[in-house]
């Protein structure tokens, strides 16, 4: 496969302050949602003031982390409504500095019959006053693909990580998502492509390593993480628990890899994040 480093030359960032961070993917099944949870996880436990949105209509971070979602208003309910405040959707959590916000009832977007007029500017007053109540990070666990509310989300984001399963066939199909995002900064000039973090990767599984190796081949060096998520049947246990991997009290060692990638973001991050 010919290496693609020539393509991406605007990749040499100017870092700008993350407040807003989507984690999006091409496809589903890559580790989006189990990465967003325990990354916010991280965040707040720095000491950040974190709030995690549930932006994709299947609803999975309510889903892993309170049962009772389903029954949340959310964030498609304030797409829809008007006069609805952040504040009444937020939920807080056991630790105080991490919050989030549940989907919602947004059974007319997982259908595809949502409102297409007005997303963009609804997410903006999202934003601001996300920012009024001094969240210092907030992560948008997105719907896979780049349409629809998700292209609207990255319209207002100010950084993107692509989380990417490591295996043959999804490495191929990463410089085409560049190129897909690259191009929506057209539309968000500030939207900060900060990288593609290896997910699921198996080291016993010669396959999943070539497909690292070969992912970190086919990018410029700064366009792929240093910290890989290994599979783990502990992020399975910690949804079914509603938990962060790292409350669990096997997950220690879980936890210092969420660590490790958080530092390495707030190293891509100038000016830091405040503390």
């Amino acid at each position: 496969m010919r290496p693609i480093r020539k393509r991406f030359p605007e990749f040499h960032f100017r870092f700008v302050l993350v407040t807003t961070l989507a984690i999006t993917s091409q496809k589903g099944g890559v580790g989006k949602t189990t990465l967003s949870i325990n990354l916010a996880y991280a965040f707040a436990r720095s000491g950040r003031k974190t709030l995690l949105v549930d932006t994709d209509p299947q609803g999975s971070v309510g889903l892993s982390l309170t049962r009772q979602s389903r029954h949340l208003s959310g964030f498609y309910d304030f797409l829809e409504n008007p006069v609805m405040n952040v504040a009444e959707l937020i939920v807080p959590t056991r630790l105080p500095t991490f919050s989030l916000v549940a989907a919602g009832q947004s059974s007319a977007y997982e259908f595809g019959s949502g409102p297409v007029v007005g997303n963009v500017h609804r997410i903006r007053g999202f934003v601001s006053q996300i920012r009024a109540m001094k969240y210092d990070v907030c992560i948008f666990d997105t719907a896979a693909g780049l349409f629809g509310v998700t292209a609207d989300v990255l319209g207002v984001s100010s950084g993107v990580m692509v989380p990417q399963q490591s295996e043959p066939l999804g490495v191929r199909s990463v410089p085409k998502m560049l190129e897909a995002l690259t191009r929506m900064r057209a539309v968000n000039p500030s939207l900060q492509i900060l990288g593609v973090v290896l997910t699921m990767v198996k080291k016993e599984l010669s396959e999943s390593l070539e497909s690292a190796q070969a992912l970190r081949g086919l990018l410029p060096e700064e366009m792929v993480m240093q910290t890989e998520i290994p599979r783990n049947d502990l992020y399975v246990q910690a949804s079914a628990r509603g938990l962060p991997v790292g409350v669990m009290a096997e997950g220690a060692e879980t936890l210092a890899i969420f660590e490790q990638l958080r530092l390495e973001l707030e190293q891509r991050i100038n000016p830091p994040i405040p503390t």
